[in-house]
């Protein structure tokens, strides 16, 4: 079982701060201690014509624009609870504030894992990776929270709890509204449980990290995209401190499976950066590996006190390190991660070249901002923009829910 932390007072008025958007603060913050005490806020603030924006670990909230209005923030940290997990069955249900390392914690005692490669796994919470609609490197090897994901539990803005989904692995009846609420930044509804899949945990992990000088890094990408065996994770990393200065760029790779997989990836890799004149590739295993692994996931938002903007964008793996090649020579001390198994391509620029920096990438969202920084998360609206805001009027009519987060202002 999750251990519980002490229960936690409702939030006092002076400590709103905490929860502080943008240049807004809400008038009150509450903690409630289950779902159904958080769907009676919710049921008060939309009767009081309040707006109110949902709180997990804090840890993606600037991946959202600041609300419009602001009056209560709802801290999601008390709905802890573990539900349900029979190893046996690989499903567990888990309150929304339930934190991502916690769940790791448990699942691991009994050989299991889920694979949110969630940044800063201690603070970031279940819910709060879900309604950000984090998806990590890993996804292309295990699939996305959302693909994991069998059954959520929210709270409307009217107080209504709504279940989609259960704990049955395959389950085809109706729709599945559970993938909706996932991404949506709390503006339909407040998770407040999540119902998984979860995987058998790999026998081995070994993280590799070869140093790329520039007259090897072409031939190195190459290289290890050619792999006969896939890793886990594929990165080409710019900057972006998970270990201590100096660091120059690198190639870093994840490799999981039974220990026979993992060793005869290890020769292939080290033939293949070899090959291409690759000096030397460093190994970390088991542990060492998870932490350095997880280092570098937490390396992906922004530092405290950091005025910087870091934007993700999406697109095809074959164009990623191009593509994050091109915002480099463009932006001099840009910071660059580029995912050669997902496409994504991260980058960090200081706010005054953020736009450049969109321009060069195509579509890109804020990942993480300073406090201080102005700059829209989604930019242009979508083309879907119509049947977004439809969306939110059927289950928010009257703004109540995190009102002008989400692209176009909803």
């Amino acid at each position: 079982m999750i251990a519980k932390r002490p229960r936690a007072k409702r939030t006092k008025a002076q400590d709103t701060g905490a929860f502080a958007l943008g240049a807004l603060r809400p008038a009150r913050a509450v903690e409630p201690a289950d779902a159904r005490e958080l769907a009676a806020t919710l049921r008060a603030a939309s009767d009081a014509a309040e707006a109110v924006v949902l709180h997990g670990g804090g840890t993606l909230q600037g991946a959202a624009n600041p609300p419009s209005r602001y009056d209560v923030a709802i801290s999601t940290l008390r709905l802890d609870a573990l539900y349900d997990y029979d190893p046996r069955d690989l499903t567990a249900g888990l309150g929304a504030g339930t934190t991502v390392a916690q769940l790791q914690r448990t699942l691991a005692e009994h050989g299991q894992f889920l694979p949110l490669d969630a940044p800063l796994a201690s603070q970031a919470t279940i819910g709060g990776t879900l309604a950000a609609g984090w998806a990590g490197p890993r996804r292309a090897a295990y699939g996305r929270p959302r693909d994991l994901l069998i059954g959520v539990t929210v709270a409307l803005a009217d107080g209504t709890l709504a279940t989609s989904g259960g704990m049955v692995v395959k389950n085809v009846t109706g729709y599945d509204m559970g993938k909706l609420y996932v991404g949506s930044h709390g503006t339909l509804a407040a998770i407040v449980r999540a119902n998984f899949k979860v995987l058998p945990a790999p026998a081995t992990r070994r993280l590799a990290i070869a140093p790329l000088d520039d007259d090897v890094r072409d031939r190195a990408v190459a290289h290890a995209a050619a792999l006969e065996l896939e890793p886990a994770a594929l990165l080409l990393v710019d900057g972006f401190r998970e270990a201590p200065p100096p660091v120059q760029p690198r190639m870093i790779v994840l490799l999981e499976g039974s220990e026979h997989v993992v060793e005869r990836s290890t020769r292939e890799l080290r033939s293949a950066l070899g090959a291409a004149g690759v000096a030397e590739t460093r190994l970390l295993d088991r542990d060492d590996a998870a932490r350095a692994f997880q280092n570098l996931l937490d390396a992906y938002l922004a530092r405290a006190g950091d005025a910087s903007v870091t934007l993700l964008a999406r697109g095809l793996p074959s164009e990623a390190a191009l593509r994050a090649q091109r915002v480099r020579e463009a932006i001099p001390r840009a910071e660059t991660i580029a995912d050669l198994r997902t496409g994504d391509v991260v980058v960090r620029v200081d706010e005054g070249r953020a736009q450049r920096a969109r321009e060069l990438l195509g579509r890109a969202t804020v990942l993480s901002a300073g406090p201080a920084t102005h700059i829209d998360a989604w930019g242009a609206p979508p083309s879907t923009l119509a049947t977004m805001r439809a969306l939110k009027e059927g289950f928010d009519p009257h703004g109540t829910l995190a009102p002008g987060r989400f692209a176009g202002g909803l």
